[in-house]
């Protein structure tokens, strides 16, 4: 027998009158896979913080080993085998330094290294850690020049350096390209296979079905289902996390208003293939690929922030080439950026002062804010959106991660603009918010041309009047979001269709 390492008994966790854990029992047994599913704010987060040392509990036990166990921070618990991997990319590396410093960096922190700091030795070792990912980066390489994706991957290597007892995945695959998230799902059955406990958060059905030997559904601070047995209820764990039973989203596709947005022979690279788009008001486009495909590329020529290789862009009739994210703004092209903590989120705001920031010339006069007006937005928002929090001077940092993704929304949401962009607007969401920005985004087009950048194809389902497909920097797919054939923009996504077949599948579609 393998045994259960982590035991939690009669956990409770209090901020202020929040009370947010309320009594979770819950067993990771190794070996095996549990993933834990729970709405935002439920508590997820905060269990995993009180487990990895940078909460203490009010109340209740940890045990490890069937010893108590309380680390005072996360050093502590990573001595003791407990590793964790943030959804928050950046907490998990430090982009200042390189790819090998950032596999060896526990080790060059501890104190009792110092005498054997060997730049060939260091490197070797970051190489043997990058070899079990197989990761194929130049150890030389600054972490900061990675891509997302590959930051997310350095920060999972590094993690395994240290043979844990219990590994903590949280959204592990939320910047991962589908190839990238194989090679994930592939160390999950190795660390599996030798006896480690694996805590895996996630409300990726596909991540879910992939790994999960066991669910365990929380809801309100609490556990409030678990399912062991073969075949798993998915849509069981699923009605347990949200207290209610989930229904399919029926979209209804709207008749596209004037054209705003025009893209003629708009070229990303040198050698890319041209773009052409047309965006109307009134309509949802989803553009979907994998990563590296080009997306967030287009998403700073929008606004912006990257020059086109060639091409024209029009909004609203005239030449649109704008010279920054200000100037953007000003022409009423608004983006809402992914990764949240590092492109959107300002922590050291509240709630408040995080929607308002990029409109406040407008809300001041004379150098003065109108404080008033200031708050009726906000708590506009807050309402509209059903950001979970005690008021609007909440610090953002208090929030779980898809309610700072709401507060990310509602600031783009709060103004009106001709073009809203969405780059993966869902990302670290669970089920329940992602239908909540979905329903909002849907019911506030009317207005505005709305462009969502995801790389999930259920997402877009569920958003879009349109779904264009890009793949090799440009698009190669177009799809009305009614009786869709999903084989095809299967193909399309994984790049096996060209785009001189775009024009052909236009008309097959149209027939």
């Amino acid at each position: 027998m393998l045994g259960t390492p982590i035991k939690i008994r009669g956990l409770e966790k209090r901020f202020a009158a929040n009370r947010v854990l309320c009594g979770v029992d819950l067993d990771i047994p190794a070996g095996k896979v549990t993933v834990l599913m729970g709405a935002n704010g439920a508590g997820k987060s905060t269990l995993v913080k009180i487990i990895c040392g940078l909460y203490s509990a009010d109340a209740g036990e940890v045990l490890l080993n069937d010893q108590p166990f309380s680390p005072n921070s996360p050093s502590a618990a990573l001595q003791a085998g407990i590793v964790t991997v943030h959804q928050n990319i950046n907490d998990g590396v430090v982009p200042d330094l390189d790819v090998a410093s950032n596999l060896m960096l526990d080790w060059l922190a501890n104190p009792k290294s110092a005498p054997l700091l060997n730049p060939t030795k260091i490197r070797k070792a970051a190489e043997e850690i990058a070899a079990k990912l197989d990761l194929n980066f130049d150890m030389n390489s600054m972490v900061s020049d990675l891509a997302l994706a590959d930051r997310q991957l350095v920060a999972i290597a590094r993690a395994m350096a240290h043979s844990p007892n219990l590994m903590i995945l949280d959204e592990p695959t939320s910047s991962l390209s589908a190839t990238e998230a194989e090679r994930l799902f592939r160390l999950v059955d190795k660390l599996r296979a030798s006896g480690v406990a694996i805590l895996y958060i996630s409300h990726r059905m596909s991540d879910i079905r992939h790994v999960a030997d066991r669910i365990v559904s929380m809801r309100d601070g609490t556990i409030v289902g678990k399912y062991e047995t073969s075949p798993l209820d998915y849509e069981g764990a699923v009605n347990d996390m949200l207290g209610h039973t989930m229904t399919d989203v029926d979209i209804m596709v709207r008749t596209p208003d004037d054209v705003v947005l025009e893209l003629q022979e708009l070229q990303l690279k040198p050698d890319s293939k041209p773009i052409n788009l047309t965006a109307h008001r009134n309509e949802v486009i989803a553009i979907t690929g994998l990563v590296g495909v080009g997306k967030t590329q287009l998403t700073e020529v929008l606004f912006g922030q990257f020059t086109p290789a060639a091409g024209n862009l029009h909004l609203k009739g005239k030449t649109y080439l704008p010279k920054s994210a200000r100037d953007a703004i000003n022409h009423g092209v608004f983006l809402c950026a992914k990764d949240r903590g590092t492109n959107g989120v300002v922590q050291d705001f509240d709630i408040n002062r995080n929607i308002t920031l990029p409109f406040l010339s407008s809300l001041s006069t004379l150098g003065f804010v109108n404080r008033s007006a200031e708050y009726r937005i906000t708590n506009e928002a807050i309402k509209k959106l059903g950001i979970v929090c005690q008021s609007a001077n909440d610090d953002i940092g208090t929030l779980s991660g898809g309610n700072q993704q709401k507060v990310m929304v509602s600031r783009w949401l709060s103004h009106p603009c001709d073009v809203l962009i969405l780059d993966e607007p869902f990302q670290g969401v669970d089920i329940a918010a992602r239908r909540d920005i979905g329903a909002k985004v849907r019911e506030t087009a009317k207005d505005r041309a709305t462009i969502v950048l995801m790389a999930e194809l259920d997402e877009a389902l569920e958003i879009a009047d349109r779904i264009l497909v890009m793949a090799e920097f440009t698009i190669v797919g177009d799809h009305k979001n009614e009786n869709v054939d999903l084989d095809l923009i299967l193909e399309q996504v994984s790049g096996a269709t060209t785009p001189q077949n775009l024009q052909k599948q236009k008309e097959g579609a149209a027939q």
